[in-house]
């Protein structure tokens, strides 16, 4: 049984209660009975509220799976079908236009575009590596993976030959984006700093500058012979590192400007426990000393937070660069509840109220100084809000962070919200959404994955849905991204907050990834998120070639988007698949599927690079897995595919995933006992109860055999 005290009629976890009291509180000017009272009362207000905004939920989803019941016979009207959804109240109208009126916005959020890494906070390496991100070697990055040729780099020793790849490749992308005023990069002898301007001389004695002197921003060492020459480009900043003989040794790039501290789909926290692990290092990072003791390849690596980074600037005198990304932290959604706090009538409380409350206290220590470092410099706390369904669970957000700021004695509007649009309510009615927290938005972001999974389970009985490797070439699919960008531009985001796009889930694919994510850049986003710092040192060279806020005063002139083409749903319109098509699409999705279901539950691992049945190693997190369950639950409630099938081929594929994970020590087989494999049953359940489960979440299931797992685990 887990010891808990009471606190203003909540349960509290003793654990939990002795954190909050003992470190989160502390130096903060927030005393222990003060923070439990107003939070304590907020929780009696709002957890009203947000079961009723549950409870529409369903009961929209019944009405709209009852209105394809009733049309099945027919094709869809989509006249009759946007009327019967504003009719219902699933699309609101569309108000006067506005301008969003966020104030104290940093300016990594409003004027530097850049990569956005996303990472586990439950994870205190992953989290220390994301934040000191902000700058990444060139060289490292390109020399560890397949940016510049195919093969992979040798595992002993270092490949001259492939070195000499690297330089050129870096070089090659210096001349073209700052350019000299006569030669390359690879043909300088030697920088100085003359006149408060760059330079350089070549090895016949002529010399030359930059085209644009602007890109000059400083330098370390002697102007006669520096030791760093720092470049800007779209406010993206550049630092080249030079020996003593003036040669380049490494450049290293202004990458992951901001990263999100995930408190959701990445992690897996199902008690007080769990969610004190990534709470603490929330703490550790809002103080700024957060640390992590690791062996690698036999060596004892510490990992601590990195400084700022000194420059002069061209006039010689003295300024300085964060040396760390700006730091937002994602809430879960309204749905979860976690076990941490029973509510006086027994229930646990809903866990995105217990998120506001601890991670916008923990940032206090940022607001206060209490460490060594700053996170935000405008005095603002950054919370990524998920999975919210339309404006009236946007404006519950806005009610709620309003509360928090209350019982921290915080200025209104200090917590600043990233709108994640990734339900389909949230889509069609984007700016609305918005308008309900214009005095609050930092970010919007589009995430396919998640708005995949809810386009399936909000429409599961219109009909079977195409594969799921064609979503993306799908009429809704390109209004969704269109969309996006065209009401964030029009409600005045541009400069202001972050427009942002999803994530690149292949980490081992770079090559690919600097070929192809530098359109989300000329689709207008000033942010998109990568799955590794490799991955954000390389994608912040897209900055360097796009100006993101060029790009958006060309799209605010343009309206593309349509709802009509939102509201075209992906299903099957005459394609016969063989049996063949259908059992290669079954059995991708239940490897998938199990793949990432056996780490969730057996290792409490959140997110990480699975294996797909092709052996590509892919990032995976809930969201992934929600399209995958849906789909399969879609096929299957429609006849494409049977239950015996599904089964056989979930049976199959357990023995694929065992064999995937056959070199690690942690893995625990399914296959040898799937009768009692927790892991095994849980993606199962995740399938056959699919069209149960709300807006097709997978958390609930999961959280309940994790639990079931760790309670046999402890016996």
């Amino acid at each position: 049984m887990t010891n808990r005290t009471v606190q203003h009629g909540m349960r509290v976890d003793n654990n939990l209660l002795n954190f909050i009291n003992n470190e989160v509180l502390v130096n903060t000017g927030i005393n222990t009975e003060q923070f439990w009272r107003e939070f304590a009362t907020a929780v009696n207000d709002l957890t009203p509220i947000n079961r009723t905004l549950l409870e529409k939920r369903a009961i929209l989803q019944k009405k709209i799976s009852a209105w394809h019941l009733d049309h099945k016979s027919t094709k869809i009207d989509s006249a009759a079908y946007t009327a019967f959804l504003k009719e219902i109240g699933y699309i609101v109208p569309e108000k006067e236009n506005f301008n969003i009126e966020t104030t104290n916005i940093d300016a990594e959020i409003a004027m530097i575009p850049g990569p956005q890494l996303v990472v586990p906070l439950s994870n205190a390496r992953y989290v220390i590596n994301a934040a000191n991100s902000r700058w990444g070697s060139f060289y490292n990055a390109l020399y560890g993976t397949d940016a510049v040729e195919d093969k992979d780099p040798p595992s002993k020793g270092y490949d001259e030959k492939r070195g000499a790849k690297v330089i050129s490749y870096a070089f090659e992308h210096l001349d073209n984006i700052a350019p000299l005023t006569q030669g390359g990069f690879a043909d300088i002898k030697s920088y100085s700093i003359s006149n408060q301007s760059l330079v350089v001389t070549f090895a016949d004695g002529s010399f030359a500058h930059l085209e644009d002197k602007s890109h000059f921003k400083g330098y370390n060492g002697s102007s006669e012979n520096p030791s760093s020459i720092l470049l800007a480009v779209n406010g993206i900043h550049l630092d080249i590192q030079l020996d003593d003989n003036s040669q380049v040794k490494d450049i290293f790039l202004e990458a992951a400007i901001s990263t999100v501290m995930d408190l959701e789909d990445s992690i897996a926290a199902v008690d007080a426990d769990d969610k004190i692990t990534a709470y603490r290092n929330w703490l550790g990072l809002m103080r700024g000393d957060l640390t992590e003791t690791f062996t690698k390849n036999g060596k004892i690596i510490n990992r601590y937070m990195n400084p700022d980074r000194h420059y002069k600037a061209p006039d010689g005198s003295s300024f300085v660069l964060s040396g760390r990304s700006l730091m937002l932290v994602r809430n879960v959604g309204h749905l979860m509840t976690n076990p941490a706090i029973l509510l006086a009538d027994g229930s646990e409380i809903p866990e995105g109220i217990m998120d506001a409350f601890i991670s916008a206290a923990i940032s206090l220590h940022d607001l206060k100084h209490t460490g060594q470092f700053q996170n935000s410099k405008t005095g603002s706390i950054y919370i990524v809000k998920p999975k919210m369904h339309g404006p009236e669970e946007v404006a519950f957000t806005n009610t709620l962070m309003g509360r928090v700021e209350q019982a921290l004695e915080l200025q209104p509007y200090t917590i600043k919200i990233g709108i994640m649009d990734e339900e389909r309510r949230t889509t069609l009615n984007l700016k609305e959404c918005i308008r309900a927290v214009s005095r609050r938005v930092a970010f919007i972001n589009t995430g396919f994955l998640d708005r995949t999974g809810d386009e399936i389970h909000t429409s599961m009985e219109a009909g079977p849905m195409i594969r799921k490797n064609d979503m993306k070439s799908t009429k809704w699919f390109n209004a969704y991204e269109q969309w996006n960008v065209e009401k964030g531009l029009a409600c005045g985001l541009s400069e202001k907050a972050q427009i942002g796009k999803g994530m690149w889930a292949m980490p081992d694919n770079m090559k690919h990834m600097l070929k192809d994510k530098v359109n989300h850049l000329k689709s207008g986003a000033n942010c998109s998120w990568v799955p590794s710092p490799v991955a954000a040192t390389l994608h912040s060279t897209h900055y360097h070639k796009v100006n993101v806020f060029s790009v958006h005063d060309k799209l605010k002139q343009l309206s593309n988007a349509t709802l009509d083409d939102l509201l075209t749903i992906p299903i099957n319109k005459g394609e016969n698949w063989s049996e063949d098509d259908i059992q290669k699409e079954l059995d991708n999705n239940a490897q998938g599927i199990l793949g990432y279901v056996v780490r969730w539950i057996n290792n409490g691992i959140g997110c990480s690079k699975v294996p797909d049945i092709n052996n590509t190693e892919l990032m995976e997190d809930r969201a992934t897995l929600r399209i995958s369950s849906q789909h399969v639950a879609n096929w299957l409630h429609h006849g494409i595919v049977t239950k015996d099938q599904v089964m056989e081929t979930m049976t199959r594929m357990a023995k694929v995933v065992d064999k995937q994970n056959a070199n690690d020590p942690d893995y625990a087989n399914m296959s040898n006992n799937l009768d009692d494999s927790i892991a095994f049953k849980a993606a199962c359940e995740l399938i056959f109860t699919g069209l149960e489960q709300p807006s097709g979440y997978t958390e609930p299931i999961l959280h309940r055999r994790r639990l079931e797992k760790k309670a046999m685990q402890q016996q």
